[in-house]
């Protein structure tokens, strides 16, 4: 016989609220986290890769014959690069709803690789901006009436290029972020696309001629702009205020182009935010800068990359053909006193 006296109702309607709002909490840190593992701009691409999808007439789920269809149908019109993002998105969604991936089976595999060996395409690469290039920007800045968004401009162009930062890198620079040293200004940048799990990340700018100096720069700006809290680089409106809010990415590709055409260059199409990295790489490849010191400033974890744009800045100047235009030109002076 049980003697234990009944546990009153009243408690169990508070147990069971109070064991519903752990539920809720425990599944609210879990959605946080998995959104945190993913960066903003992967998950807009894969979102926007999946409307795509489902504007063609896919649906998730899928099936094998479903992505097949569906890569036929678009081989000719998007760019193999464009078609493997979709895949892999659709891999995602099926690989984090614990069902069978469509995209993983051989026969999707083959026709994609088809795809690429008959529409590939080699990747448009931003012009890199060289040393004269930045000079004559910042000359042309220079010539303007004075004015916070000139000030900013050149503080921007300065500190893209010599950072070597991403244009999400550079409008995400808060004044917090800035620490001045007496050789010149540290930038810890608090995330980055090499940087997704935010163990902190410093671009150097040690001062330098204050004609071409980004630490210099950027000191003006701040200064002018009164900015002591917030984004450090904002948009500017046609009467010359400064906005609180952050700067648009795409407003540095805008301010690209239209600095380009100012300076009468005759790349603007090629032209946009990654030619400050570009630039900065190619430019001391070119002037022989250790390979580590480029990588380092850059905040490249791959050598590979680092390597790639050290080739590209060198490649007129080590070049094999140095030596055989030498020895060729040896051989024809020799022709010409024979024919004497």
């Amino acid at each position: 016989m049980n003697n234990k006296p009944p546990k009153p109702a009243s408690n169990l309607p508070l147990r069971n609220e109070e064991s519903t709002l752990i539920e809720r909490q425990e599944a609210e840190s879990l959605r946080h986290y998995l959104q945190a593992a993913t960066s903003d701009n992967t998950r807009k691409a894969y979102r926007s890769a999946i409307r795509q999808f489902e504007k063609w007439g896919g649906r998730l789920p899928s099936d094998r014959d479903t992505v097949v269809r569906y890569l036929l149908a678009r081989a000719e019109s998007l760019n193999p690069r464009t078609l493997d993002l979709h895949l892999t998105a659709i891999s995602q969604w099926h690989h984090y709803q614990g069902l069978i991936d469509p995209v993983s089976d051989p026969l999707v595999r083959k026709t994609m690789e088809g795809v690429r060996r008959t529409h590939g395409q080699p990747k448009r690469k931003a012009k890199a901006l060289r040393l004269e290039h930045v000079a004559q920007i910042v000359n042309h800045l220079r010539q303007l009436p004075t004015t916070k968004k000139k000030l900013r401009d050149i503080a921007l162009v300065l500190t893209g290029f010599f950072g070597a930062f991403r244009r999400s890198e550079l409008v995400a620079i808060r004044y917090g972020d800035l620490v001045w040293e007496p050789e010149g200004l540290l930038i810890r940048l608090s995330s980055s696309k090499t940087d997704q799990q935010a163990s902190g990340l410093v671009r150097a700018l040690p001062f330098g001629a204050p004609d071409c100096c980004p630490a210099t720069a950027m000191k003006n700006w701040i200064e002018l702009g009164g900015i002591n809290e917030g984004p450090v680089f904002r948009p500017i409106n046609r009467w010359d205020k400064i906005q609180p809010k952050a700067l648009n990415p795409s407003a540095i590709n805008e301010l690209l182009k239209t600095l380009g055409n100012a300076c009468q260059f005759d790349f603007v199409p090629e032209l946009s935010s990654h030619s400050f990295r570009r630039g900065l790489s190619t430019s001391a490849a070119r002037e022989r800068v250790d390979f580590e010191l480029i990588k380092k400033q850059g905040g490249w974890k791959s050598d590979a990359t680092v390597w790639e744009y050290i080739e590209e800045g060198q490649q007129l100047s080590n070049n094999a053909t140095h030596i055989l235009m030498e020895k060729m030109a040896v051989l024809i002076d020799t022709v010409r006193v024979k024919e004497i």
